[in-house]
């Protein structure tokens, strides 16, 4: 693995800490989850053959530090923060840019916030429930994990949210194990660190922010839509097979589930490339 150039970014209330590999045009990659630039361990060394590839820890995660640890955290401002990242690694050219679950909400309202810097979109499963017919209930979720989380503390709110992400009538029989990389086993100690942060700040602003529908048919031509094959039926396929469908696309399938980009790294990232070139 290549040593990426490591830099850090003053935005406003937070020091963005952010990584830079290989050459060529820049694509930026949008960490979604409890994860950070690490995430992208497992492909960004392939992708920078062709790309700058630039990555990093979204404010609040891991090295990007908030000045005011209670900030409120809004969907705006860490499309903001990635906005402030492609001016100053490709001031004058827009940019790739791929984004992860909450990463890709990040990524689609960066799109409508500054189309002129997005060249093309890759979004994989961002979980904009308020677009889906039974939003109400995804709404009565978020408030059962925050609840859990106040009363009973981290892990308690974590079941009850991984069971609302499950397919409707899915069982709870243990899926076989899954063999993680080295290199994902090693961010275990970091993603639990992150953990509350994400359950108390990012879920319940990320997942109750809407995007605006109409800006994205205008944009449609620089945007893919893209959800794990494994997941078909969960929580956070369904949000991006409806817009698909509501702005004339086709969704594209990359291996693996919500964390396919973790459990499949190679294909993935084989997919990736292909997406961003087509």
């Amino acid at each position: 693995m290549t040593d990426p150039t490591i830099g850090h970014l003053r935005v406003n209330g937070a020091t963005l800490h952010y990584e830079v590999r290989g050459h060529g045009p820049l694509l930026l990659l949008i960490p979604g989850g409890t994860g950070g630039a690490a995430s992208f361990d497992g492909i960004a060394d392939d992708l920078a053959a062709e790309y700058t590839v630039a990555t990093y820890d979204p404010r609040g995660m891991s090295g990007s530090s908030l000045d005011d640890p209670e900030a409120e955290q809004r969907v705006a401002q860490h499309a903001d923060d990635a906005f402030r990242i492609l001016h100053l690694l490709s001031p004058g050219e827009p940019a790739r840019v791929f984004g992860s679950s909450s990463g890709a909400i990040t990524a689609l309202h960066l799109l409508t916030a500054h189309p002129e810097r997005v060249e093309r979109l890759v979004a994989h499963e961002p979980p904009i429930v308020e677009v889906l017919p039974d939003a109400a209930e995804h709404r009565a979720l978020i408030a059962r994990v925050q609840a859990t989380f106040r009363a009973q503390g981290l892990m308690p709110a974590m079941a009850v949210f991984a069971a609302g992400l499950q397919k409707d009538g899915d069982t709870t029989e243990p899926k076989a194990e899954i063999k993680l990389p080295p290199q994902a086993e090693a961010r275990a100690e970091q993603t639990m660190a992150n953990l509350p942060y994400f359950v108390g700040r990012i879920v319940p602003s990320f997942m109750s922010y809407t995007p605006d529908i109409h800006r994205l048919e205008a944009l449609s031509d620089r945007l893919v839509l893209a959800c794990g094959q494994d997941s078909r039926g969960e929580l956070p396929y369904r949000p991006a097979a409806l817009l698909t469908e509501r702005l004339g696309t086709e969704l594209l399938h990359f291996p693996g589930g919500h964390t396919g980009l973790t459990t499949h790294p190679a294909e993935f990232g084989e997919l990736l490339r292909k997406a961003l070139r087509a």
